[in-house]
């Protein structure tokens, strides 16, 4: 682990292999471990960074919500300590939205980018409405709302079959601090819409969605790429494709790195 600091906050990542930069950013209630497997795997050709977002796993909170922005603004800090230029971002649910806010701030850095399990549409009012229940869940019984959160994200017949799974994301969901947690569900809550940079961008990118998703409505999330050159992938099951369609996910991955 290595760790630096971020507006005197203190920011935990790790640093893999060596060619073409890929980011791993995790998603909400997650860590970096979430990528441990895609680490080894990317840095036979790759090196890769993966990060512990503001208020997650190693890293510390910054403030009372952390805004997509911050969180950018916060791996542009990174990747400039490391003296990176140029990046694939992969990012998984929350971890996509940052991706998103970054090739927005620093469109120079983008070499390529990944929505796994996330879109580039802001919340609607429904869901703004959600992140406020949530907020106020987690506050009101804070064991709870993340056990209940995590079995959420799978596929319903996969909340049976991967029991073991499920456990080890809780456990590392629980190390979650309260105030990591409501920052980024009120992060999230007021992001803007970046769709326009799937229209309007260069540089490669692939949308990744689950069929069965819990959170994200499939149909929906297929029409923001509509017109546009974004590669697309699917699969049968829910949220976590990294968990629920491993092999197959770092099978397009890669293909998606190599001619990169």
């Amino acid at each position: 682990m290595k760790q630096t600091f971020f507006k005197n906050t203190k920011i935990n990542y790790t640093d893999t292999g060596k060619g073409t930069v890929v980011v791993l950013l995790h998603g909400f209630l997650e860590n970096l471990s979430m990528w441990n497997s895609y680490i080894e795997l990317f840095s036979k050709k790759n090196r890769v960074i993966a990060i512990d977002l503001l208020g997650h796993g190693g890293t510390d909170c910054l403030g009372y919500i952390h805004t997509m922005e911050d969180q950018a603004d916060m791996v542009h800090q990174v990747l400039h300590d490391l003296k990176i230029r140029k990046a694939i971002l992969i990012g998984h649910s929350m971890g996509g939205y940052i991706a998103l806010a970054f090739a927005e701030l620093y469109p120079d850095y983008m070499k390529g980018l990944v929505l796994l399990n996330s879109t580039a549409r802001a919340d609607s009012d429904e869901r703004k409405l959600n992140r406020d229940r949530a907020i106020a869940a987690v506050k009101q019984n804070y064991t709870a709302f993340v056990r209940m959160s995590i079995a959420n994200l799978f596929s319903e017949e996969n909340r049976k079959k991967l029991l073991e799974d499920i456990e080890l994301v809780r456990k590392e969901a629980l190390k979650t601090p309260l105030q990591g947690i409501v920052a980024a569900l009120e992060g999230m809550k007021v992001r803007k819409d970046r769709e326009v940079l799937l229209h309007f961008t260069n540089f490669p990118k692939l949308l990744i969605l689950g069929k069965k998703d819990p959170v994200l409505d499939f149909d929906e999330q297929l029409s923001q790429i509509e017109n546009t050159k974004v590669a697309f992938a699917a699969f049968d099951d829910g949220h976590m494709t990294h968990i629920e369609n491993q092999a197959e996910l770092k099978t397009i991955l890669l293909a998606f790195l190599k001619p990169i």
